[in-house]
């Protein structure tokens, strides 16, 4: 194998692996932005959750 070879080799080794490397940073910013959404999702649920409870209460307070 000629020195030609080994840094074609080598060239191609280093692309494969950046490929590589970008692939996981996408699949773990998608698991980030997926993430984010379910807590958004949680956090819109609490709200209103909280503003029926509070409807509830001074439905209650006035029917006393």
């Amino acid at each position: 194998m000629g020195i030609k070879d080994q840094f074609q080799d080598k060239a191609q080794e280093m692309q494969e692996r950046a490929k590589k490397a970008m692939g996981n940073a996408k699949d773990e910013a998608s698991q980030r932005a997926s993430q984010a959404r379910e807590g958004s999702q949680e956090a819109k649920e609490r709200a209103q959750r909280e503003a029926r409870e509070t409807r509830e209460r001074a439905q209650r307070d006035r029917e006393s």
